[in-house]
């Protein structure tokens, strides 16, 4: 006797399969990690700073 197949699990299973590769994708293709954007969120604040206290100096 064979397994019944409940088709609306395998398609939406399916679907959620391919929803994930797409992301899976575009995280390789456009993202970039919480620690990269601190990490350059951080240089910029310390830049913008040093850039103030030059500018006091004067």
């Amino acid at each position: 006797m064979s397994n019944v197949t409940n088709l609306n699990q395998f398609r939406k299973q399916k679907a959620k399969a391919n929803k994930k590769r797409e992301a899976d994708r575009n995280a390789v293709k456009f993202g970039r990690t919480k620690a990269e954007k601190d990490l350059d969120k951080a240089r910029a604040s310390k830049a913008a700073r040093t850039l103030d206290g030059h500018k006091a100096e004067e």
